[in-house]
């Protein structure tokens, strides 16, 4: 699978990028086939597949639990890059301006 920048807007308000899949002769067909039967494109066909595929793993056990491994080492690794950023600016504790934008979203995202 390849996935190209531009975004392209087709499908509502949402901006879509293009994403190049290649399948078999025979997996093409079939999805040709229910694109027919459901009276959609095969790219319709395609992104309502792979949208469904996405939330059904959203509630997989084993996605969530990799998912929070993931979180955990962009947290530890976070940490590592804060600490160094700290070192260069000379033990400077930045963590409150690192920190107090994202508090100050947060509450205005909470206030709308």
């Amino acid at each position: 699978m390849s996935e190209q920048t531009p975004a392209v807007s087709g499908y509502g308000s949402a901006a879509y990028k293009v994403l190049s899949v290649r399948t078999s002769e025979d997996t093409r067909a079939q999805l040709e086939v229910l694109a027919l039967l459901n009276e959609r494109s095969v790219t319709e066909e395609t992104r309502i597949a792979l949208e469904h595929w996405v939330e059904q793993s959203k509630s997989d056990p084993a996605v969530l639990k990799r998912a929070e491994q993931v979180r955990a080492e962009i947290e530890r690794d976070a940490e590592t890059k804060r600490n160094a950023i700290n070192a260069v600016l000379g033990g400077k504790d930045t963590k409150a301006s690192v920190r107090a934008p994202r508090q100050a979203q947060s509450s205005s995202a909470t206030s709308t």
